[in-house]
């Protein structure tokens, strides 16, 4: 056999023993909520397609939970209502894993080829991690969006931002289209002063939006006078699944929580996350930038369920990129890698929900809110590259730098209009 064929057979042999063992763990640890959320879109749409209802008076049978999305999300998933439950099922887990896939592939190639791992291999490792990262197994589990929405982010801020392009901002536009937190990534660009992208961003929200409307005029009546409103229909402000500031706050004081506090932190929080947002930008991170306007959406939106938390994963990755970026055998290389192995270990643990019933004391408020710890470590702690190549990074062929890698021909401000060369050190 030859060296490269013995090296094939011992990656493929790697990646069924991960798949294996990781399956092993899913039926362990893994919670089966039999496509919950899907239920309430497939029957919402069904309700209003097929049996003339409004689609924002559905609520599933025996809950409280109804359609909860803008009406252009109504729209997007309308195919949903002609298709069978279980056709409707499988295109929703197919679209989240190949979504996972591209976005995967975009941010672990520097990887692997600092690591000189075969593309293949990487990526399909990476897929079998994530496949036991509680927020994804969730995500896929309830029938949820969240893997497609952070993918329409990522097209503007990995591909679509660095080479310039016009249409950059759309695909952030349709997604806060979608779903209005990712609304945030137009105030990311805002405040990194990427005007053409982020006036895109809101052209495009805007255009999706009123497309609904004149679509569906009761629908967007509806939706935008009442049903955004209506919190009583996403759920439980203390519920230990709310991984969100608020979800702290209200853990303390699950009867009063207090608004003040809250806003207090909310403010604190998105003061910090424009200073290293700003920082990144300057130095042409946009990696960075997605990883830390997720991770600040997640912390200020007053609910963030566990399985909103997918928009961790790309602050996870960019921890290996910096580990292998570093030298070898460093306390820099092993402080990350520790830190990616710990988070991550943390965040397939399903840790919090040890405290589901009871809350209380400095233990319950510590392992409660254990992912909210981790968002505030992302947003305060995750490095950022600066202007210096570094060092086992490369090109793709068609000349877009890489993560980790900043085009030494022109300064990082000037590229992007964000401060000067010399801010970020």
């Amino acid at each position: 056999m030859t060296q490269g064929a013995a090296r094939t057979a011992g990656q493929v042999a790697s990646v069924v023993g991960l798949a294996v063992a990781v399956a092993l763990f899913l039926s362990v640890a893994a919670v089966r909520h039999g496509f919950f959320d899907m239920q309430v879109y497939y029957g919402a749409l069904t309700w209003w397609v097929h049996d003339g209802g409004e689609i924002y008076d559905y609520l599933r049978p025996f809950t409280q939970y109804g359609f909860t999305y803008p009406p252009f999300a109504a729209l997007a998933m309308l195919p949903m209502a002609y298709l069978p439950w279980t056709a409707a099922i499988a295109v929703s887990v197919s679209a989240t894993v190949a979504v996972t896939a591209l976005v995967f592939h975009w941010m672990i190639d520097p990887i692997s080829r600092r690591a000189g791992w075969t593309r293949w291999y990487a990526l399909a490792v990476a897929l079998c991690l994530a496949a036991a990262y509680e927020p994804m197994r969730e995500t896929v589990n309830f029938g949820q969006v969240n893997m497609l929405l952070l993918f329409l982010v990522a097209v503007d801020l990995l591909r679509l931002l660095p080479r310039g392009s016009r249409w950059a901002g759309v695909g952030i536009g349709l997604a806060t289209a979608i779903k209005l937190t990712p609304g945030i990534f137009i105030v990311y660009l805002l405040v990194t002063r990427r005007w053409r992208a982020a006036f895109t961003a809101m052209g495009a929200a805007a255009g999706a939006t009123l497309l609904a409307a004149a679509l569906f005029p009761d629908a967007s009546r509806e939706f935008w006078t009442e049903a955004l409103w209506n919190t009583s229909r996403v759920g439980e402000l203390a519920f230990v699944s709310n991984q969100s500031l608020q979800g702290v706050v209200a853990r303390l004081n699950p009867q009063e929580p207090s608004t003040l506090v809250w806003l207090v932190l909310v403010v604190a929080t998105l003061a910090l996350w424009v200073w290293r947002s700003r920082r990144a930008a300057a130095a042409g991170d946009e990696a960075a930038g997605l990883a830390l306007t997720g991770a600040v959406m997640c912390l200020v939106s007053p609910v963030t369920w566990v399985h909103h938390l997918v928009w961790l994963l790309p602050a996870l990755i960019l921890l290996v990129d910096n580990a292998t970026a570093a030298p070898a055998g460093g306390r820099r290389r092993r402080a990350l890698l520790a830190a990616a192995v710990v988070a991550y270990a943390l965040l397939i643990s399903r840790i919090v929900w040890a405290w589901e019933k009871d809350f209380t004391g400095l233990d319950g408020f510590l392992g409660s809110n254990t992912y909210v710890w981790i968002s505030l470590a992302v947003l305060a702690f995750l490095p950022l590259r600066h202007d210096s190549t570094t060092a086992g990074s490369a090109r793709d062929p068609s000349g877009v730098p890489q993560l980790g890698e900043v085009d030494r021909g022109t300064p990082a401000g000037e590229r992007h209009g964000v401060g000067r060369p010399d801010a970020v050190r």
